[in-house]
């Protein structure tokens, strides 16, 4: 995997020992899985990224993270490494910070407290519910309620293609809260899989094998200390973390390409053709070049 990028002055010394860090535990110590049994790999790889300190990096320094806050090259470093080797890896870490990020920017500090720290460990798995059947990039169209009543929200509606889904242990769920229409009356909160009401309606099988699901909630009460920011405010928590996390599914996939690359490299060096290799040939070279420059040119 070439790593020169690193080389740039964008990144500092912290930046190529993480990924340096991460690419030796990947290539030597990471668990072998199952990827036909997505959840139970998904728990070992989340254990086994909390155990080697990597998941520290999905949430901040207070509550047992690496870095005082977020920052977008160190995600970038992890996933696209981690997409190199192994991209159920990839997924294990990805979801961590995106699932917990609506808590660290909006959370209370309780929330935090009580969060945060189980996640950076790999003791607790997290998921993101903002998508619907009828609403997903078009997140206005969001039909999920929560009600207010007294010191909670009743919580009526559906998510559907929720990662981590049915085996995470904590998820940061959006409905509509009524304070104006359209995304200027959607909430985050804070939802466990205990609470009552709380299902998984349906598991979703998908090319990429990863934990994925339908999700119900039926009249589920969730504490108003459960809310992350204000009322109505939803929409914003949610594009405030995505906006930390875009940039590292380029990365992610910058990471796949690489080890296309290599792969392509390695078969085209050893296979035999008509008394030379394929790399021999000038449209084997043609390809392969093409390739890697459109790689280097989209890292």
């Amino acid at each position: 995997m070439d790593r020169s990028i690193l080389d740039l002055p964008f990144y500092g010394p912290e930046h190529r020992q993480l990924s340096d860090a991460i690419f030796d535990w990947a290539s030597n110590a990471m668990p072998e899985i199952d990827h036909h049994d997505t959840d139970n790999a998904c728990r070992k790889l989340v254990a086994a990224l909390g155990k080697a300190g990597f998941l520290r990096y999905a949430v901040p320094a207070a509550y047992g993270g690496a870095l005082d806050e977020l920052d977008s090259r160190s995600l970038c470093i992890a996933r696209e490494t981690l997409a190199y080797h192994d991209g159920l890896a990839d997924f294990a870490f990805a979801m961590q910070g995106l699932g917990t990020g609506a808590i660290t920017l909006s959370g209370s500090e309780a929330l935090k407290q009580h969060v945060l720290p189980k996640v950076a460990s790999g003791e607790w798995i997290s998921a993101f519910a903002l998508t619907e059947p009828d609403a997903g990039s078009d997140v206005g169209a969001m039909a999920c309620e929560a009600r207010l009543e007294g010191d909670h929200y009743v919580l009526n509606g559906e998510k559907t293609w929720i990662s981590n889904g049915g085996i995470a242990d904590v998820y940061c769920v959006f409905a509509r809260t009524g304070e104006a229409p359209g995304t200027r009356g959607i909430s985050a909160f804070v939802v466990y899989p205990d609470m009552p009401g709380f299902e998984v309606a349906e598991r979703m099988e998908v090319i990429a094998p990863h934990p994925l699901a339908r999700l119900r909630f039926t009249d589920m009460k969730v504490p108003v200390a459960n809310r992350l920011g204000a009322a109505g405010e939803g929409f914003k928590v949610a594009m405030r973390t995505l906006d930390i996390f875009r940039s590292s599914v380029a990365a992610a996939a910058l990471g796949f390409a690489r080890r296309a690359l290599d792969e392509g490299l390695s078969h085209a060096k050893a296979r035999p053709m008509f008394g030379h290799t394929l790399a021999d040939f000038q449209l084997t070279q043609a390809r392969l070049g093409e390739m890697a420059t459109d790689i280097e040119a989209a890292a």
